[in-house]
């Protein structure tokens, strides 16, 4: 039976310019963790600015969410980035993020890369690496945020190198293949719109320790943190749903 406490994510900060996504405002002073858009696939400095201001201010921590420059694409579509253009690029995005925490006598408390860089780092070691070798560079001391796999001793063989730790995390509102990836978001059903649904899976991962697959299996997860996308229009039900239960209160 799961035990510890799981900290709740959102992925905050995704407007760009006069457009805005999600309801950051709304969402933010029920959350734990706040995964703030660093500029490469969504988010400008004012923005960037805005939203660590309301994270101070709900007293959330501040993660960095970086990804490949590929605004068009919302930082979803895989780069051919060299390991150490993707170790610069993460570093970068983070350093920006870090100047405007100091402005608000904030800090980083974590990183966790976004879309396709988050996928890619599990599915390539020299990524993974690059990743973190800039996490390292800024401050060893940060967890990276990973996907929570059951058999997870590869990348804490691999970030341990390092010194660097990791937080474990799963999705209230993906659906999970038998493996326990993430079905593809080309495929039907890969994404969770029910609130309902959302919290249904988020109490199953803080009770039991487990998410079912879309095919029906049960698959055994540690995990420390869970994700509802701030994209979603049923994100901020969602969010206040889970919040509202005991395993997250």
């Amino acid at each position: 039976m799961a035990s510890k406490r799981i900290l709740l994510n959102c992925d905050l900060g995704e407007g760009l310019g006069p457009w805005r996504m999600g309801n950051d405002a709304e969402i933010m002073p029920f959350i734990d963790c706040a995964n703030i858009a660093c500029g490469f696939h969504a988010g400008d400095p004012l923005i960037m600015q805005k939203t660590v201001a309301m994270a101070a201010k709900h007293k959330v921590r501040v993660g960095a969410h970086p990804a490949y420059p590929d605004l068009l694409g919302f930082g979803r579509r895989s780069m051919a980035l060299s390991p150490a253009e993707v170790e610069a690029t993460v570093l970068y995005q983070i350093a920006a993020l870090d100047g405007f925490c100091r402005a608000e006598n904030s800090k980083i408390a974590y990183v966790k890369p976004h879309g396709a860089l988050y996928h890619d780092m599990l599915q390539n070691d020299a990524t993974f690496k690059a990743i973190l070798r800039a996490v390292q560079a800024f401050d060893s001391s940060l967890p990276l945020v990973i996907l929570a796999q059951e058999n997870v001793e590869h990348w804490q063989a691999l970030a341990a190198k390092f010194g660097v730790k990791l937080w474990f995390e799963a999705f209230a509102d993906r659906a999970y293949t038998d493996s326990g990836a993430l079905v593809p978001r080309s495929e039907p059903g890969a994404v969770i719109h029910d609130a309902t649904a959302m919290l249904s899976q988020a109490l199953q991962l803080a009770r039991s320790g487990s998410v079912t697959s879309l095919a029906g299996k049960v698959i055994q997860l540690d995990v420390d943190t869970l994700c509802v996308h701030g994209d979603t229009p049923e994100a901020l039900a969602a969010v206040q749903a889970i919040r509202a239960s005991k395993e997250f209160s």
